[in-house]
């Protein structure tokens, strides 16, 4: 398969993830929008009555610090290496904005969704 088909497939929207935490969400009685385009990142959840914000990031695009996942390619780094710097600055300029315009911010991370028992626990505590 070529690059440039693989790439096509990747979603930006209702990945696994994403629809994982959504799910998990929606089962404890939590209603939220999705992709608020006048919210800087377009967040994937948004809680408005609570002020809260829910990322759920990829680890390989949004480079998590010490993850398996979060690899840089071997192949054509003179392009991956600054677009995915690229995202990561994006990432925290987004959060800065948002948390100045007083919104509550949480980044769940790929590989921390494999324990949904957990990952309610620390969705609860967040959006207490």
């Amino acid at each position: 398969m070529n690059r440039s088909v693989m790439m096509a497939a990747v979603r930006s929207k209702d990945t696994k993830p994403e629809m994982l935490v959504r799910s998990l969400l929606h089962r404890n009685g939590y209603r939220f929008r999705l992709h608020r385009a006048d919210l800087p990142g377009k967040p994937d959840i948004v809680l408005s009555s609570k002020k809260k914000i829910i990322f759920v990031h990829g680890c390989f695009w949004h480079q998590h610090d010490d993850c398996s996942l979060s690899h840089m390619p071997h192949s054509n780094v003179s392009y991956w290496e600054p677009k995915l710097r690229r995202n990561q600055s994006r990432d925290k300029e987004h959060l800065r904005v948002l948390r100045a315009a007083g919104w509550r911010c949480l980044v769940l991370w790929e590989c921390e969704l494999g324990r949904p028992e957990r990952l309610l626990r620390r969705l609860t505590k967040f959006l207490r």
